[in-house]
């Protein structure tokens, strides 16, 4: 059985390794970002999927931390192989979500940390090292700190698709019906824009713009942005409503009659 999360010293200890765990990313990300002898590498031949030595030795990072302060939990990453724990915490981790951006130089990739249990994600950080912005959610948090001070997170208001601003990272999308799906929503909004990888989740989180809408996504790069947003007062789900924290087609949506409207759209695009 999972651990009482209500457990103010569990809850405390979870929080304050997260940190750290963003700690250590920012030490290593910083250190290659924007170097001139960068290199990337394809994950797949058919497609141009890129990984970097940044990729791996962050995430090796992050797991020493919790090999240090959580050894027994569970551990879902991106660059190594699952870890099995016993203790019903997974930790679900991307050390750099968004890899073209940062091979690329733009400061929109991020750095995410989720703490799930059977049901999902219940806490998450998404972490932007070169602005120094950190965005927290889940387990009574709400807020992000910055190199200007700290503010609370709370998501828009924005009843009515007519007033939303739309983000994706590629305006491709995914598949032909997927993109279809995807430019349905796109005609109805005030403004659409591209690229901004996990950041723009956190401009949800942070009541800047009303949607993000994507496909084919992991785990990793949708459990802590789904901790925020909901922490934020927005709502993740996939496109037929479902909980989405597995991946795959995702909309965030900065409030339950927004989510409505975009799901409606969205769910006439067929399953598969």
């Amino acid at each position: 059985m999972p651990p009482a999360l209500s457990d103010p010293a569990l809850v405390a200890e979870l929080r304050a390794v997260a940190h750290a765990m963003a700690d250590a990313a920012r030490m290593t990300t910083l250190r290659h970002f924007r170097s001139r002898g960068l290199r990337a590498e394809s994950k797949e031949a058919a497609r141009f999927d890129p990984v970097t030595i940044a990729d791996r030795e962050t995430e090796a990072a992050m797991r020493a931390v919790l090999a240090a302060r959580r050894p027994e939990d569970a551990i879902l990453g991106e660059e190594y192989a699952p870890t099995a724990g016993r203790t019903g915490l997974t930790w679900v981790i991307d050390p750099i979500d968004g890899t073209r951006s940062y091979m690329s130089g733009t400061p929109v990739w991020g750095v995410l940390i989720a703490v799930c249990d059977a049901g999902g994600p219940v806490y998450g950080l998404i972490d932007q090292p070169f602005t120094g912005e950190r965005f927290e959610g889940g387990l009574g948090q709400a807020g992000m700190v910055w190199p200007g001070g700290e503010a609370a997170l709370g998501t828009r208001a924005t009843g009515r698709l007519g007033d939303a601003i739309l983000f994706s990272t590629f305006p491709e999308v995914g598949t032909p019906a997927e993109r279809a799906g995807f430019e349905a929503v796109a005609r109805r909004v005030r403004l659409t824009r591209y690229g901004m990888d996990c950041y723009a989740y956190a401009l949800v989180a942070l009541g800047q713009i009303d949607l993000v809408i994507e496909a084919g996504l992991e785990a990793y790069d949708v459990c802590a942005p789904i901790a925020v947003i909901e922490a934020a007062g927005g709502v993740v789900t996939d496109w037929r409503g479902r909980r989405a924290h597995g991946g795959g087609r995702i909309l965030a949506a900065a409030n339950p009659a927004l989510h409505a409207e975009a799901l409606a759209l969205l769910a006439e695009v067929p399953e598969g």
